[in-house]
């Protein structure tokens, strides 16, 4: 993964989850733990078959993306341009099960690396917000 940009000139606000995550080393452990856990238990097949089989690339966007969207460096922006989160993410179908499964996998990833719970509970609640708003695929429940 690329290291932070020397043109990002406001340090992040100490208060910021990227902050408290540890910066840039924190973001990337998570994001090293995640698919780590989604690439080696087989509860997560249905989110890694949405994957390339090399998740070099994948770790890196989730790096860019995370740094910004937690209030670090605005590294995807700065390469990419608007994330566009929900587009991007169309081609593939995402639902209620691939939707828990990425937030248990993050879960996971925050308790393996010893995040603070008062930490993993806000994120996961941010986290859950846009999970659920990348769902693309309806799935009934049956009662």
């Amino acid at each position: 993964m690329q290291e932070p940009n020397n043109l990002n000139k406001a340090a992040p606000d100490p208060n910021s989850p990227f902050a408290l995550l540890g910066g840039a080393v924190g973001v990337q452990a998570i994001v090293e733990s995640f698919y780590s856990i989604m690439d080696s238990d087989q509860q997560y097949l249905p989110i890694r078959k949405l994957h390339p089989k090399d998740l070099t690339p994948s770790k890196e966007k989730l790096y860019l993306f995370l740094s910004g969207w937690l209030g670090g460096p605005a590294l995807y922006i700065e390469r990419y341009g608007h994330p566009m989160l929900r587009a991007r993410h169309l081609p593939y179908a995402i639902g209620i099960t691939e939707r828990d499964l990425w937030l248990d996998c993050m879960k996971r990833a925050m308790v393996q690396l010893q995040t603070p719970p008062e930490l993993q509970t806000g994120l996961l609640q941010t986290f859950f917000g846009t999970a659920d708003w990348m769902r693309n695929q309806s799935e009934a429940i049956i009662p």
